[in-house]
């Protein structure tokens, strides 16, 4: 199937397919998902299969209406209303205990589901016309770079699914999942909304453990959105480390930084292709640009990626999430 632009004619064709239990690929705000009716187990599965993602790893479950919340989820907590007031639509996952008619696909068998009320039209539209809650991951195989356009879906997923094409993600980042469980609210993932405003609501949140084999929600696992070139992040190990920069002679690099130029990395690197996240410092911009140049890194065949550590706070937090779980699969 070619990559449909979004108008009324494409939505619906989307929606239908979701009906029929087949999978599609839609824009959000945050990233491209990979999207399946939420309540079929059958279609659920093709997710796990088109992904080649570990069925332990669960799902998030998006819905069109606040008011639909209550009947995937329960909870007494006001707290949580006042979060789903205050981000609802946008870019906040709540993971919460799940009521009996969210499969356990979805949630990996989980006692809790994660869901959220994407800030995007188009995807809010998509979930009003299929009539049901649409389970989704990121458009990409599994463990490699989120899809922040339709032409990044397809190159990760290939040519044979639906994919609505709605333009450049604009936040650029996964959504901040939150957990709640026996009164406390944690982080299970940090994301498209700072976690100090989140704070501003719940109080402090608490660092919660991770679970490799089980884990509570996506984002969760060591190593994830992963380029298919190296990736490391410039940092006093990489710069004393000799074997490595004299190995760097005859490779091209990819250098990622944050709004300036970087003189002592640039004088050692005979060959390099440099892209700066946000030459004004804006976090909003760097965020929404961090899968974007790493997809043209890939593009332009680089060697490897060197990239700048930002300060993690705010959403530099989630920029650093991302880079360092990157990272971790290409650790020297």
């Amino acid at each position: 199937m070619p990559i449909y632009k979004y108008d009324d004619k494409s939505l619906q064709k989307a929606a239908e397919l979701i009906k029929k239990g087949e999978l599609v690929a839609f824009p959000t705000e945050t990233v491209y998902g990979l999207g399946a009716d939420g309540l079929n187990p059958i279609a659920v599965a093709k997710i796990f299969e088109k992904k080649n993602r570990p069925s332990f790893n669960p799902l998030i479950l998006h819905i069109s209406d606040k008011s639909a919340l209550k009947n995937y989820v329960f909870y007494e907590e006001p707290v949580i209303d006042k979060l789903i007031d205050k981000f609802w639509p946008g870019p906040l996952t709540l993971v919460l205990p799940k009521n009996e008619i969210v499969p356990d696909i979805v949630t990996s068998g989980n006692d809790t589901v994660a869901i959220r009320m994407p800030g995007n039209e188009i995807a809010l539209k998509l979930i009003e016309l299929s009539g049901c809650p649409i389970a989704a991951p990121s458009a990409n195989k599994f463990g490699h770079l989120s899809p922040t356009d339709a032409e990044h879906v397809e190159k990760s997923l290939g040519s044979d699914l639906f994919i609505l094409d709605g333009g450049e993600c604009a936040v650029g980042l996964e959504s901040t999942i939150i957990g709640y469980r026996d009164g406390i609210f944690s982080i299970l993932r940090p994301g498209g909304i700072p976690i100090e405003e989140i704070e501003k609501i719940t109080g402090v949140l608490k660092k919660r453990d991770k679970n490799e084999t089980s884990p509570e929600s996506p984002g969760q696992l060591p190593f994830h959105y992963s380029p298919e070139i190296p990736l490391y992040i410039i940092d006093k190990s990489i710069m004393s480390n000799n074997n490595f920069l004299n190995s760097l002679k005859n490779r091209k690099a990819g250098l990622l930084l944050f709004k300036e130029s970087n003189p002592e990395i640039e004088s050692i690197l005979p060959s390099y292709s440099k892209k700066i996240l946000s030459e004004t410092g804006n976090m909003a911009e760097a965020a929404a640009n961090l899968f974007k140049f790493l997809h043209d890194f890939e593009k332009e065949k680089v060697d490897l990626i060197l990239t700048e550590p930002v300060e993690p706070s705010g959403l530099g937090l989630a920029i650093m999430d991302r880079l360092k779980r990157a990272a971790e699969r290409y650790k020297i």
